[in-house]
């Protein structure tokens, strides 16, 4: 059933203008708020009309908390909806399409739990956020299952890309497996631009 109401969501193109900031209205009162996050029709009627299919979050419990630079290959690539649950993130995308205009560029925003709004990743750019706060935490949708042997990624600090990060090069809490991903300069891209 179509619901006959306008969009209450609003998409703003990032310098990647494939790169979405989407927000949504909030309603407070006394007792708090309430935000409708997502609606399927609202969303596909400002260009974001994936279907969802695996929704993940995670924790991060120190500012200065890094992670990305990820994405998976196809067959297995993943277009990514973003939203903080709680504290704060500077959220950013690449884009890494062989033959793009904009390959190795990209752009970011600020996510905060106080403000109903998404970021939206599309396949072919590689995602990473940097928390901003203690305890933050971000929950994500993807348009693709998990898929280990899909996993790529790109080094976060990278001089190449040059992302402004808002700590300082060394200060970012990564894993392990973060540490080790490669330079862009070394980077061997799976996606092609398509127009």
């Amino acid at each position: 059933m179509q619901d006959p109401s306008p969009s209450r969501f609003k998409a703003t193109a990032l310098t990647l203008p494939e790169v979405l900031l989407v927000s949504g209205p909030t309603f407070s009162d006394g007792r708090g708020h309430f935000s409708e996050t997502f609606r399927a029709n609202d969303f596909a009627a400002l260009g974001i009309g994936c279907d969802f299919v695996q929704e993940n979050m995670s924790r991060s419990a120190s500012r200065g908390t890094v992670r990305g630079l990820h994405f998976q290959a196809s067959p297995h690539a993943q277009a990514k909806l973003v939203q903080v649950m709680s504290g704060a993130i500077f959220d950013v995308a690449v884009d890494i399409r062989k033959g793009s205009p904009r390959f190795g560029q990209w752009c970011g925003a600020t996510l905060t739990a106080d403000k109903n709004e998404h970021f939206f990743v599309p396949r072919g750019f590689a995602h990473g956020f940097c928390c901003l706060e203690d305890d933050t935490v971000v929950a994500y949708k993807v348009d693709n299952y998990y898929d280990r042997a899909s996993e790529g990624g790109i080094i976060w600090d990278d001089p190449d890309i040059a992302i402004t990060w808002p700590i300082g090069t060394g200060e970012g809490l990564l894993s392990d497996k973060d540490t080790k991903l490669p330079r862009f300069a070394d980077f061997v891209s799976p996606f092609e631009f398509e127009g």
